[in-house]
């Protein structure tokens, strides 16, 4: 199966749609009156709908296992035809779109066979998805026209001694959505990252490297005393990521927050835990420049 253990979990819903017709008026008048021998159709096909949003990834070799938290059909009939819909809903990683489409199939074809001795044209159409939401995709950020600078903050790499790839990763995450990426490497000093917090005139400001607890890790603490703002649920939900992932994520002192209409980070110096937090947080976090939008120059 592909591999969403990068993603978070957020409300997913979909609904799909399916087209039982029926080939004649008596049809629809036993549907309507229960009088269909094998029994209530409406009420049997919902629950082997709800058996089929279920077993989904039991026949569907690459849907993931995810908690159904909401199933919902819908039955509406216009002249010889039986539209069904369903809509899904989870709060998971991943989509239910598939689970609505297999749904809504399962009851369109218990359907069929309740109806197929009573009415030999009844057939099964159009089977789709109507309409889904959730995920990264719901959820626009404008990027156009904004900056970045990734700072690197390490002795060793700024000394030339150790080669730097935390830096170079949140660059490249940084240009796939579309934010134009300055580079810097800076020793771990105090006055080098307050400098660069007051003076840089970037939209946004990553600073990699420490955010530990060691004696040199002085990041958050140059960071946090210049920042107007902090932005205390995007730090809390970067280090519940990590923590969700790896034990040790409760160490980072990770710091987010606004300067002067700017974003301000402090990520951690691991190639891993810089990721994590980025994935955490972007590219949702970018809609505080919609908020701000008002107060910034242009």
């Amino acid at each position: 199966m592909v591999d969403i253990t990068h993603k978070t979990n957020t409300l997913r819903i979909a609904t799909a749609r399916a087209i039982v017709k029926t080939s004649s008026k008596e049809t629809i008048e036993l549907l309507e009156n229960d009088q269909i021998p094998k029994g209530n159709v409406f009420e049997m096909a919902k629950a082997a709908g709800l058996l089929g949003v279920k077993k989904t990834p039991d026949l569907l070799p690459d849907c993931h296992p995810l908690p159904i938290e909401s199933t919902n059909i819908e039955y509406e009939i216009q002249g010889l035809d039986i539209f069904i819909n369903m809509t899904v809903k989870t709060i998971y990683k991943t989509g239910v779109e598939v689970e609505a489409m297999h749904g809504v199939s399962v009851v369109a074809l218990t359907m069929y066979d309740m109806l197929k001795p009573v009415d030999k044209g009844v057939e099964i159409s159009t089977i789709k998805l109507l309409k889904k939401s959730g995920g990264k995709s719901s959820f626009k950020t404008k990027t156009e026209g904004l900056t970045a600078l990734v700072v690197v903050c390490s002795d060793s790499v700024s000394q030339g001694k150790k080669e730097d790839k935390s830096g170079k990763l949140i660059v490249s995450k940084m240009e796939s959505f579309g934010l134009k990426t300055d580079y810097k490497v800076i020793p771990d000093e105090h006055s080098e990252i307050e400098k660069l917090v007051k003076e840089s005139e970037n939209d946004l400001v990553i600073f990699t490297g420490g955010t530990g607890v060691g004696p040199r890790d002085v990041t958050p603490d140059a960071i946090r005393p210049l920042l107007d703002t902090t932005l205390a649920g995007v730090e809390e939900q970067m280090r519940r990521y990590g923590q969700d992932r790896m034990p040790y994520a409760m160490l980072s002192r990770s710091v987010a927050g606004i300067k002067d209409n700017r974003i301000i980070l402090g990520l951690p110096g691991s190639t891993k835990g810089a990721e994590e937090c980025i994935d955490s947080v972007f590219p949702h976090l970018l809609h505080v420049f919609q908020v701000l939008k008002g107060k910034r120059h242009d």
